[in-house]
């Protein structure tokens, strides 16, 4: 391995506790900021020396990935003696501290992220290269699990996307080492149908349009005692303005379909009217 010892001006980065200690070899060093520093006797990597790395992102593989510890520019202007990705000297001045939000653009070249060596973006894992990783060494993207290549897994090693196990080639799955697409339950019961057939049913189509946040004009002489104890402005304005519970928007819903797209509702795998009311609050039979 790569072991140069120069005598040069060289800049890099090193990771201190929070009490700007270090503890090389188990031996505690109290720096301070700022400061220069000098130790005598011959370097040695992970011997003797005081240590750093040029590439800030290296100095994680030698200390927590903490917002706690310190994290400073350097300057190494003795004799720097490097192996790997470290390196050490005998002549250290400690330059400047980098404040957290900085560190991170510096370790990831993409944007938004909290962890480390990601060139995606908005990553909390490390080494990703796809975007919103919660997980480590994805390419793909809102990966949960690690070294993912599919999207939206919350298990390893998948190549293709939505599962929750691991090493699945195909996608909607809840098991490991999957090539085929598994069935899924309706109405709580196996059916033919698999995640993907629901995705692009019509049923699906039509159960996303019943609509949210729906406001109706209650009159004071329909309103209920209860309703006109809430609302006392009714004997001024005649009524009020009722904002309708999903239950009550799902029910007007099913009552504006025609009979062709309420059979398409019915016509889902197993269906149950029972199961359908409790999951969604709609009376099919009214």
């Amino acid at each position: 391995m790569e072991n140069n010892n120069v005598q040069e001006v060289v800049h890099g980065f090193k990771v201190f506790r929070p009490d700007w200690t270090c503890s090389p070899n188990g031996n505690t060093k109290q720096y301070t900021y700022p400061g220069k520093f000098e130790e005598e006797g011959e370097l040695d990597i992970c011997g003797h020396g005081m240590h750093f790395c040029e590439n800030a992102a290296d100095c994680f593989n030698y200390y927590d990935f903490d917002s706690n510890n310190k994290v400073a520019e350097v300057i190494a202007y003795g004799t720097v003696l490097k192996k790997g990705d470290k390196s050490c000297t005998d002549k250290l001045e400690i330059v400047r501290e980098i404040p957290w939000d900085e560190v991170l653009r510096i370790v990831n070249t993409g944007k938004n992220c909290t962890g480390r060596c990601n060139t995606g973006n908005w990553n909390t894992g490390n080494w990703n290269t796809g975007n919103c990783n919660t997980g480590n060494c994805n390419t793909g993207n809102c990966n949960t699990g690690d070294c993912n290549t599919g999207n939206w897994n919350t298990g390893n090693c998948n190549t293709g996307n939505c599962n929750t196990g691991d090493w699945n080639k195909s996608s909607f799955n809840t098991g490991c080492f999957m090539t085929e697409e598994q069935k899924i339950m309706f109405f709580n019961k196996p059916s033919d149908w698999t995640y993907n057939d629901w995705l692009r049913s019509d049923a699906r189509y039509l159960l996303n349009r019943i609509p949210k946040n729906v406001v109706e004009w209650i009159y004071s002489e329909d309103m209920t005692d209860e309703e006109k104890a809430e609302h006392p402005t009714h004997e001024t304005t005649g009524g009020y303005l009722k904002v309708l519970d999903e239950s009550d928007c799902g029910q007007l819903w099913w009552g504006s379909l025609s009979d062709r797209q309420k059979n398409i509702i019915k016509a889902l795998p197993n269906f149950d009217p029972e199961i359908f009311y409790q999951c969604t609050g709609i009376n099919v039979n009214e």
